[in-house]
């Protein structure tokens, strides 16, 4: 009798708990793509072709190695992973099954129901795919009022002794971002990002996504994701050779036209397992020591997986199912349709609801400050904001996705994550983008018809939530401002950001 590893489409990885639980001599592994992983939110037509691809080639993988594996088509069209498993023990009798940690609240719950329904013990592994386990950031959490990241990313450096002299960090800093905001100039010409060449299980991928999920929102093709690990090395070293070295001067910087900048664009391959976090954060620091890149950029793109990314994973497995229904500012207002079809005169989120339908992907400047912004001070349902985040985005999870957008571009959480609403006016996209110079609306003016509808609506964000925020003091300049307002003034903002919103939906 043998046992069963069930391997997960994100975790797509030769050392996942799961299969290292095994013995391959013996025992047999299953891989499926049931709809529901595809579907459960209309993912975007790119990513699924991207998971569909990289799971066949890690099946192939499997069976170069001469391991047994059932790998189940979408062509069966298997509703979920409970029908996966079910579908799989009428075939054959094992005696136990063994899965790595789920990556959402969602897959969890259905594993956990199945173990309640079948008499085959299943064991639910650590996800050796994080560097932080669930019961350490609980820990570390305790009885802290503020969860702040920045804290547990120096513990994180301190653990791995990442960019450390002893017990200090090199450069006498823990942090460099105050390095990290520079403006884009106009000479500045940026290196190409990795592009894979789709050989015929790719192709089949693609195919099998516009026969199955061409009403998904997105762009299909060109597709040029890795969908190895061999080719998710390459796109790490190419990151690494041609881009790290300015990643930190312009990875707040936005260009027209420009989706990928200098980042590193390996968020999707980490967050299914072809790529590993620590292999990335070691890469970054030898190319430091080796005189590759400058401190800013190596820390800064370290402090991403290392910090935020073992952070926003903690806080989700900490505050769910709890922290998925969060709405500490009341927002109600529906998502506006261009946050599809790019509908909109507003040049900046024409730019960046463009390259996400294009590719699945924006940076995270893009992310927070833009179509983030604009949801926050547009006071839209967190319920839509985070269904939309984890439609479009190739590397969208909900452990990342939730935290990210709940917490950091919402304030849903009331604070938990952030210590105050990311919220800005044009000035901010202006500062920090060409976006504004291609717009019909005007950045400086602050009313009247062609004002930036960012600079009414942040004003109207603040009055609007005046109960809740005025007491937060890093926002104390800012309601010290609208105290003085002329009541004329504040009715006039108002009265804009109300006709504007209607506009919209």
């Amino acid at each position: 009798m043998s046992k069963l590893c069930l391997i997960l489409p994100n975790q797509l990885s030769l050392s996942t708990s799961s299969l290292q639980a095994i013995d391959p001599k013996i025992d047999h592994i299953l891989i499926a793509e049931t709809l529901d992983h595809f579907t459960h939110v209309k993912h975007h037509q790119k990513k699924i072709a991207f998971l569909l691809s990289a799971m066949r080639h890690f099946a192939q993988e499997l069976d170069n190695l001469k391991l047994n594996c059932t790998y189940i088509n979408i062509e069966q069209q298997l509703p979920a992973i409970e029908d996966a498993i079910e579908h799989t023990l009428k075939e054959s009798n094992f005696t136990e099954i063994y899965v790595t940690y789920p990556a959402d609240y969602r897959t969890l719950q259905q594993i956990q129901a199945l173990k309640k329904r079948i008499s085959t013990p299943i064991h639910i592994l650590p996800d050796e795919n994080f560097l932080c386990e669930t019961e350490e950031f609980e820990k570390w959490a305790g009885h802290k009022k503020q969860l702040r990241m920045e804290f547990f990313y120096r513990s994180m450096r301190q653990k791995y002794q990442i960019l450390m002299e002893g017990k200090e960090p090199i450069g006498g800093k823990w942090n460099f971002d105050t390095q990290n905001r520079k403006k884009a100039p106009k000479s500045l010409q940026v290196p190409d990002t990795y592009h894979a060449k789709p050989n015929k299980i790719t192709l089949k991928a693609i195919a099998d996504t516009q026969q199955y999920f061409n009403h998904h929102f997105g762009d299909l093709e060109p597709f040029f994701f890795a969908v190895t690990r061999q080719q998710a090395l390459k796109a790490l070293d190419q990151f690494i050779q041609e881009r790290l070295c300015l990643f930190g001067d312009y990875q707040d910087a936005m260009v027209e036209k420009e989706p990928f900048m200098f980042h590193a664009h390996i968020s999707f391959y980490l967050n299914c397992g072809l790529l590993q976090p620590l292999e990335c954060i070691q890469a970054a620091e030898t190319a430091y020591h080796s005189h590759q890149a400058p401190l800013n950029a190596v820390e800064g793109f370290i402090r991403q997986i290392l910090g935020w990314r073992e952070y926003v994973r903690g806080i989700y497995w900490l505050k769910m199912p709890e922290y998925a229904s969060m709405n500490f500012l009341g927002a109600k207002n529906k998502l506006p349709s261009f946050y599809w079809n790019a509908d909109t005169k507003m040049n900046c989120l024409k730019q960046c609801v463009t390259e996400t339908k294009n590719n699945a992907y924006a940076h995270h400047i893009q992310r927070l400050m833009v179509l983030g912004n604009f949801a926050l001070i547009a006071g839209i349902d967190p319920k839509y904001v985070n269904e939309w985040y984890l439609i479009v985005y190739a590397d969208a999870y909900e452990w990342v996705e939730m935290p990210n957008v709940s917490g950091m571009v919402l304030f849903a959480d009331g604070g938990l994550l952030a210590s105050k609403p990311y919220a800005a006016s044009g000035s901010y996209i202006h500062k920090m983008s060409n976006y504004c110079q291609n717009c019909e609306f005007n950045v400086k003016d602050k009313l009247g018809e062609k004002a930036c509808p960012f600079n009414y609506l942040y004003w109207d964000f603040l009055i609007r939530n005046k109960k809740v925020l005025s007491s937060n003091q890093r926002l104390g300049f800012m309601y010290a401002m609208i105290n003085k307002m002329p009541e004329e003034q504040v009715t006039a903002i108002q009265n804009q950001a109300e006709k504007f919103l209607q506009q919209q939906t």
